[in-house]
């Protein structure tokens, strides 16, 4: 990993499938994507609580903004450039935070 250069990220095929295998079955097994929304917002709370502060939109908002955005870069891991270009627009969204 080169931290200097953001460069499209080049995953083999196996890879890609397991991790879209992976995404949906935590998806599946949630029941509901409200569910899963939910479980992935708990999970950064818990892992790093100082976020909290800079969640100013109502939890079930962002727990679908969250799934929203999971989906979005699960489903174009087979696409380098849309991959970028999706991490680029979800990093632009987030500038103003200082993390």
């Amino acid at each position: 990993v080169n931290e200097g250069v953001f460069e499209e990220l080049i995953l083999d095929e196996q890879t890609i499938a397991e991790m879209q295998r992976a995404w949906a079955a935590f998806q599946d097994a949630a029941q509901t994507r409200e569910a899963a929304g939910e479980a992935v917002y708990a999970a950064i709370f818990e892992a790093a609580s100082s976020v909290r502060t800079f969640f100013k939109t109502p939890r079930a908002v962002m727990a679908m903004r969250l799934m929203s955005g999971l989906n979005q870069l699960t489903g174009v891991l087979g696409d380098p450039a849309a991959l970028k270009g999706a991490v680029e627009t979800l990093g632009f969204q987030h500038l103003d935070f200082d993390v």
